[in-house]
């Protein structure tokens, strides 16, 4: 299946020097979940609403302060193929195209909508993490944000008495968090407002030119119940997969709760789904190769063999696509060709392309292998995707932004 037929083809843009200010006017009327920045009809990049979710910027700082850089598809790509390219570029949507001109983006939510009546043969037991983080009622923001932190998770259940109540996301929190540092510095006389995204009543703003930091201490006491989503939606093991898909594009959520004898047993989210797409009947990973025929000195199983070494030898790196490209010059050395050959990796790191130059595939092929293998010890990744830094306190610091300046508490 293709996702031509899954293609937004209406989708808002910006130029570049779009103030931030309009872009969250632009998300709360339109309800997009992507925004593409553009330059005299060139496609720079997009503005996701995660982004502007997590981010604290200056409402007058540009479109282009913030741009990201997803994975670019084909409108006739495989829908599978975009499933690992959503989770390799970490973004919810990705620019489509055909050739050189953008016609388009396509959704998780679009894939999920497409392929879910194809998913009955999967049970929600097949993908669900059954490794439950949880946090009370009366934990705060800052516990909340540590959780998210030493567990590498988006997502966590609020529970009372071994009973989930409520679900908080890192969304949640950074989305109100957010709003909340972006009002205007004159203060307010009331606090923030809930229903509005504001924090518990009695919390107010500093006035005058306000005193962020200590904004910024007082939400971290916050109670995570303030933002939390109730009742919860939850799933059986047993309950097909289908179903489970159907029950969060309808309810508009992320995740459901597994319960299992009246009790939490585990989540899963759109992103488990993604990957169960990715799966292949195959022990191997996919590895495409492009002119196949043009292997004449190294075998496709050697080609194989040395793309998965990657992840045998980067230990934590997992590998959701490979392409490989061979292309045969005229130039020949004693009737050897000259080829080029182009690896291509799509992991949960990032995007690799190495690319060399030599007679015969094989040569050709051990120098784009070294290319590679020298972005993945300097943790340099292809300018399409982003790559969180190796230092996991680095990475949450810079992708999840400001409220990490003042470190999360425990009580």
């Amino acid at each position: 299946m293709d996702i031509s037929n899954l293609v937004e083809r209406e989708f808002p843009t910006v130029t570049p020097e779009t103030r931030v200010s309009k872009l969250q006017g632009m998300f709360q009327e339109t309800g997009t979940k992507a925004i593409v920045v553009v330059d005299d009809g060139e496609y720079l990049g997009i503005v996701t609403l995660r982004q502007m979710n997590v981010t604290h910027r200056d409402p007058d700082a540009k479109a282009r302060s913030i741009l990201w850089h997803p994975a670019k598809v084909d409108r006739d790509e495989d829908v599978r193929r975009v499933a690992r390219l959503i989770l390799a570029s970490r973004s919810e949507v990705l620019p489509v195209f055909d050739d050189e001109e953008l016609v388009g983006t396509v959704s998780t939510d679009r894939v999920l909508e497409a392929v879910q009546q194809f998913l009955g043969v999967l049970t929600v037991e097949d993908v669900y993490s059954d490794s439950l983080v949880t946090v009370g009622q009366d934990s705060t923001f800052g516990e909340a944000l540590n959780a998210f932190r030493e567990n590498g998770i988006t997502h966590l259940p609020v529970a009372e008495d071994g009973d989930v109540v409520g679900v908080v996301s890192l969304t949640d929190i950074l989305d109100f968090t957010t709003r909340a540092m972006d009002k205007p510095s004159g203060g307010s006389s009331g606090g923030f407002d809930v229903s509005s995204g504001g924090s518990s009543p009695g919390f107010r703003s500093a006035g005058g030119m306000g005193d962020r930091a200590g904004e910024l201490e007082r939400m971290l006491d916050l109670p995570v119940v303030d933002v939390m989503s109730a009742p919860v939606a939850t799933v059986l093991p047993n309950d097909g997969l289908d179903d489970a898909v159907e029950q969060m594009l309808d309810d508009g959520v992320s995740s459901l709760i597994v319960v299992q004898e009246n009790a939490p047993a585990g989540i899963v989210t759109k992103s488990d789904v993604l990957e169960a797409l990715t799966w292949t009947g195959e022990s191997r990973l996919p590895v495409q190769i492009t002119n196949v025929e043009l292997l004449d000195d190294i075998s496709r199983d050697e080609v194989v063999a040395m793309v998965e070494g990657f992840a045998d030898k980067y230990g934590g790196l997992t590998i959701l696509e490979a392409n490989v490209y061979l292309h045969e010059h005229d130039e020949k050395l004693r009737g050897t060709p000259l080829i080029m050959a182009r690896i291509r990796l799509f992991t949960d790191k990032g995007h690799f392309v190495g690319t060399g130059e030599g007679y015969g595939a094989s040569h050709a092929l051990h120098l784009a292998r070294n290319i590679v293998e020298r972005q993945l010890l300097e943790g340099k990744t292809h300018d399409e995707t982003k790559k969180p830094p190796s230092d996991p306190d680095e990475y949450w610091s810079k992708v999840f932004g400001w409220w990490l300046t003042a470190p999360p508490r425990r009580r």
